[in-house]
């Protein structure tokens, strides 16, 4: 404890001597009343550094909200050329306000779900399907195959698949001992790398809609194979269940889990609102199904619906592709779950589970349950937002074009790293995608091989960077489709993401040369999975001496 501390003392001394060092050093160009208008931080390297230091300081005192604010308020105080009265007004008026605004649909979304997993529990769902799982599902490996299995799925988008997979398997992990931070690592894994390799989801229509017309979901599809990052991470997921192994972090939660019965191991308890909920006895699995089925198609339509699918003209295929190229899942996404908790609340009134005022106490409850995730969000958003008016991604776009020059076979390693970082300063994948892929499109020709490699890059490095950024929503959308405490998630999947993100890189060098999709999958699968013997040997090695000492 106290090491941390001295840690934490450090690293705020060396945060506030860099903000002195940069008021007395940087210039800044004033108007005729002497007032800063430009601030010379922006479009520079310190435009990068408030989302690293509330990076740093979460994983250092495990506590992520203070964390996040402290790199909310430092990039005002570089926005405003640290004017007290200026980086005031930039935290609310253009930080944290325009984020509760922007995700005004996705608080809604996971509001109404919190409300629908509340009256799935107290309907007797949760408890049913669990009786079923004992019987079914009767290893930890089962249980998280069966984990994985339904991530693949629910492909249509990254915040259905991590909430819907967390609220279902859930009981299921928890009578199977696993950590909620390895359930939290399942989700996330097969998240946003399986949508990114969906041509059926919203992030394929995300990426379409930043390429030029009538390209993009041609682009999308022909990029898939060489998404190294998406791919491999599902080789690496299978291949860690089956070896029963886990290494870093993880493995204290795991061992925790196993040997102590503690899913949590530190941090809080997400979900200690939910102990002592009643449940209705006479619940079966048809009463969480039934209500997943109905999620899963209200909300399908609903991405089709809000893109204009009945609107446009054409073909299926043609209608289908442009109705998710245009959809809006901050639309899509709360529209199909109101309608959903409609019939969930009609459904369980007819089969007498659930009465009318415990449905509607449900209500405060599911919000109550969401607030940690909803506040997260918010403030990783508020900080997304300063960081864009540092101009962070203009500067690593900057740096990814003088790159071009001398290293084109090497470019698409390149790429991927720029796109990674880019990806895990600013917490957002879309935002990289609509930064890089133009300039992708530019450096390479169309035409060549190469230019797929590059945007699977890019894609990829995306997906990595927002896989281990503990700013990005799908990252807290997953601790909360898990009830894990966001900081643990966040530690323990950081090595397993970075394994796969290093095993990438590799293959992004061979691919600007080999330019064979086939050749650099067997490649990297042979990679992950060696890396994976070598690291439990020297893990076994290390835990030996212990063990004899024992």
């Amino acid at each position: 404890m106290q090491r941390r501390h001295r840690l934490l003392t450090i690293l705020l001394l060396v945060v506030l001597a860099v903000a002195l060092l940069s008021v007395s050093a940087l210039a800044v160009d004033v108007d005729d009343d002497g007032v800063s208008t430009v601030s010379h931080m922006s479009y520079t390297f310190w435009a990068l550094v408030p989302p690293i230091v509330a990076i740093i300081l979460a994983l250092i005192t495990k506590e992520v909200f203070s964390s996040l604010f402290i790199g909310v308020l430092l990039g005002a105080l570089f926005a405003n050329n640290f004017a007290p009265v200026g980086s005031l007004d930039t935290v609310l008026g253009e930080a944290i306000v325009p984020a509760i605004t922007d995700l005004a649909g996705n608080f809604l979304f996971l509001v109404i779900l919190g409300i629908l997993v509340v009256l799935i529990n107290r309907s007797g769902g949760s408890a049913a399907f669990g009786r079923w799982a004992e019987t079914h599902i009767k290893t930890r490996v089962g249980a998280m195959l069966a984990t994985f299995v339904l991530g693949v799925f629910i492909f249509v988008d990254d915040y259905f698949n991590c909430l819907t997979v967390g609220s279902v398997m859930l009981p299921i992990t928890d009578r199977h001992q696993i950590s909620r931070a390895k359930l939290a690592y399942l989700i996330d894994a097969t998240a946003a790398p399986i949508c990114m390799i969906a041509p059926v989801s919203s992030w394929a229509a995300a990426v379409a809609s930043y390429a030029d017309d009538g390209q993009g979901f041609v682009l999308f599809v022909k990029a898939i194979p060489y998404n190294f990052y998406s791919l491999l991470s599902i080789v690496f997921v299978v291949a860690i269940i089956l070896m029963k192994f886990d290494f870093g972090p993880m493995r204290i939660h795991e061992m925790n889990a196993i040997l102590n019965g503690d899913l949590y191991t530190t941090g809080d308890r997400v979900d200690e609102a939910l102990e002592g909920e009643k449940f209705n006895p006479r619940g079966r699995v048809i009463d969480l199904v039934l209500p997943v089925v109905v999620l899963i198609i209200c909300c399908f339509v609903g991405l089709l619906y809000t893109g204009g699918y009945y609107e446009l003209g054409g073909d299926f295929y043609h209608q289908f592709q442009g109705a998710l190229s245009e959809t809006d899942a901050t639309v899509a996404l709360p529209w199909g779950t109101l309608i959903t908790l409609f019939i969930t609340l009609i459904y369980y009134w007819c089969r007498r589970l659930v009465n009318f005022k415990d449905s509607m106490s449900a209500i405060p409850q599911g919000f109550i349950n969401m607030v940690p995730a909803i506040t997260i969000l918010t403030l990783a958003t508020a900080l997304k937002n300063v960081t864009g008016l540092l101009g962070a991604k203009y500067y690593v776009a900057g740096v990814t074009e003088s790159a071009a020059a001398g290293l084109f076979n090497f470019l698409p390693a390149i790429i991927f790293i720029i796109a990674c970082v880019l990806s895990f300063s600013t917490g957002t994948s879309w935002g990289t995608f609509g930064i890089l892929i133009p300039i992708v499109s530019a450096v390479f020709d169309p035409s060549t091989q190469l230019y797929y490699i590059g945007m699977s890059a890019c894609l990829a490095g995306a997906v990595f960077g927002d896989h281990c950024s503990p700013i990005s929503d799908t990252t807290i959308m997953a601790s909360a489709g898990a009830m894990c405490n966001h900081v643990n998630h966040v530690a323990t999947q950081l090595p397993y993401a970075g394994t796969v993100g290093v095993i990438c890189f590799v293959n992004y060098i061979i691919a600007g040369f080999v330019q064979n999709a086939v050749v650099c999958i067997l490649i990297g699968a042979v990679l992950t999975i060696a890396a994976l013997f070598v690291i439990r040997s020297i893990a076994n090695r290390k835990e030996a001496p212990q063990q004899q000492a024992a």
